[in-house]
């Protein structure tokens, strides 16, 4: 019997996406956009005290080479030639900070990951200790507990240091960022000091990890970063588009370990066999696009344009507005980033970065604390049921205000109830809350840049519950976009990869760039009833103030968010009065 004839395609282009909870690989058709086949593989966070998140940079690596080996597995039992697979991109969780042996090509210690959304229970704080300015300039960042004392010794080192980071690198001293975890790397593991003695130790976020293991590690590996992680390093000018000698020497940081800058589109290396994982259907292929992963999302949703922004909806939501060639700096508390260079001779463009602390995680309060659902698909339903919040507003401030309010004094509330509010009233609270916030960010936004938006495109889980499509461009006033194909991030690192220069089976002319179909949601209410709407919220924001003693919040205490649960809800007296049959919906 004759064999099967495998499928003739354009040419393809693979893309890891590797990311705090799971690594996947997924492949696309070049000259569709088309989703052919991916794999996904969970990998595992670890917290060895509060406050402290790592993860295993070999279990990260070996996700990717799995991932890789099982899409190819299935591409061909789809009868689809591997070989047409002509580039990988990488897309990435950003900050998280890994220093490795270049002669051994073992990690000196795990990778330092930022604190992600908060459970129920997990601690958070807003404010640095004895600063009034922002943990990390953005929404949805959590304090680390490890570094914090990193930053208040930095802190004190040179007076306006905050500026003296911010206008270099476009990010306040946090934290968040990858110098400050390094730094104390360096300050407490023997592993790594000795290391770097000794020349020996690489340090890089988890795109320069990848990268030089996968074009051959202690064998020749390319050790390099593209401009959009390093821009998150808050050792990267974003000016000169280099790493800054004079950060390097604030955060008392060796240049020697530090990856060479690329452009996000262009070949770096070429992949390797991995004979101890016995990895290797992709040897040959060129590694030849990495983004950071929202930057990543804003070239796959095509943002090329000034003025055009994404929003992804997760447990938080991360906002990015093309700012064009030109940086701009917020007065509102957003963070200044590259958004991407594609191409070594090609311009940078920069963005603005807003993010959303409490998205999806309302929903899951909703289910893990309230009990009112029992998954967060129910919330559709439950908000469907009434299709109005009948004048009840949820302001979810369960850890302070952050963008672009910055006050750590509020605490979240549930206001307008009546007699008549039941737990779908509050469900469609809960949705019309993370409109409400993605408004405010995205007015700073056009404050701080001055380009009115037009229509602002989305991706995310969230974005599957149509309830929430609509209320976002009823609030914005402005209509949303949704692409059919969900996977942005991947495809945006594809598309960097399919692009680089002696590859090019990806174009990024406008005219070709139409493959991807779209759903659109246009406001149907009128222009004064969104104002209406959003001018009492904002009266809603202004009664979750205050909540928190005085002086704690302005000494900046971290203790103060620590020693409250998320589920702190200033919501109590109001349950009393209108009794609990209400809230749960009871008759």
């Amino acid at each position: 019997m004759a064999a099967a004839k495998k499928a003739v395609l354009g040419p393809l282009v693979g893309a890891v996406d590797q990311g705090t909870s799971s690594t996947r690989f997924l492949v696309f058709n070049s000259k569709t956009a088309e989703l052919l086949s991916h794999h996904q593989v969970e990998i595992k966070q670890e917290f060895p005290k509060e406050g402290w998140v790592e993860q295993d940079p070999k279990e990260i690596l070996q996700s990717v080479y799995e991932c890789i080996e099982k899409t190819c597995e299935k591409l061909g039992e789809l009868n689809i030639d591997i070989s047409n697979i002509k580039a990988i991109g990488v897309s990435n969780q950003r900050e998280t900070t890994v220093v490795w042996d270049k002669l051994t090509g073992e990690p000196l210690y795990n990778a330092v990951a930022a604190p992600v959304s908060p459970g129920p229970s997990d601690p958070v704080a807003v404010v640095p200790s004895g600063s009034s300015v922002p943990a990390a300039g953005t929404s949805s960042v959590w304090l680390d507990l490890r570094t914090q004392s990193t930053v208040e010794t930095l802190s004190k080192r040179i007076p306006g240091n905050n500026n003296f980071v911010k206008s270099k690198t476009g990010l306040p001293l946090s934290t968040y960022f990858s110098a400050v975890k390094l730094r104390w790397l360096l300050d407490n593991v023997g592993q790594v000091q000795k290391a770097v003695e000794e020349d020996r130790a690489l340090f890089g976020t988890i795109d320069a990890w990848l990268i030089w293991s996968l074009t051959g590690g202690p064998n020749g590996g390319v050790h390099c970063t593209d401009v959009t992680n390093a821009s998150r390093t808050m050792l990267f000018n974003i000016h000169s588009l280099e790493w800054d000698n004079e950060l390097c020497k604030f955060f008392e940081i060796p240049m020697k370990i530090l990856p060479n800058v690329r452009s996000s589109s262009e070949i770096y290396g070429l992949m390797k066999i991995s004979h101890s994982l016995k990895a290797g259907a992709l040897e040959g292929v060129p590694i030849s696009g990495c983004l950071g992963d929202q930057s990543a999302a804003l070239v796959g949703q095509m943002c090329f344009q000034d003025g055009q922004a994404k929003n992804t909806y997760g447990t938080g939501c991360f906002l990015l507005c093309n700012t064009g060639r030109k940086c701009v700096f917020s007065e509102h508390g957003l963070l200044t980033t590259v958004a991407y260079k594609l191409g070594r001779d090609k311009p940078v463009y920069y963005a603005l970065e807003g993010s959303v602390a409490i998205a999806g995680a309302v929903i899951r309060w909703l289910r893990d604390n309230l009990g009112i659902i029992k998954s967060s698909e129910e919330i559709e339903k439950l908000a469907k049921e009434v299709g109005t919040s009948y004048g009840c507003y949820f302001v979810p401030a369960f850890s302070g205000l952050y963008a672009p309010y910055w006050e750590p004094s509020a605490r979240g509330i549930i206001c307008g109830l009546t007699q008549f509010t039941n737990k779908c009233h509050i469900a469609f609270a809960a949705l019309e809350a993370v409109c409400f916030q993605t408004r405010e960010i995205l007015d700073a936004m056009n404050r701080d840049c001055g380009i009115p938006l037009s229509h602002l495109q989305v991706d995310g889980g969230m974005t599957s519950n149509k309830i929430l499509m609509q209320l976002q461009a009823d609030i914005l006033y402005i209509p949303v976009v949704k692409p059919s194909m969900p996977e942005t991030t991947a495809l945006g690192a594809a598309m960097a990869a399919g692009a680089a220069e002696g590859v090019g089976v990806w174009s990024l002319e406008p005219d070709d760039l139409s493959a991807v179909t779209m759903e659109r949601f246009e406001p149907q209410i009128n222009a004064e009833e969104s104002g209406i709407r959003y001018s009492t919220w904002k009266k809603a924001v202004m009664k979750s103030m205050g909540w928190v003693t005085t002086q704690s919040a302005e000494s900046g205490d971290p203790s103060i968010f620590c020693s409250l649960p998320l589920g702190f809800f200033i919501v109590s007296s109001m349950v009393m009065l209108i009794g609990a049959r209400y809230i749960s919906g009871v008759p």
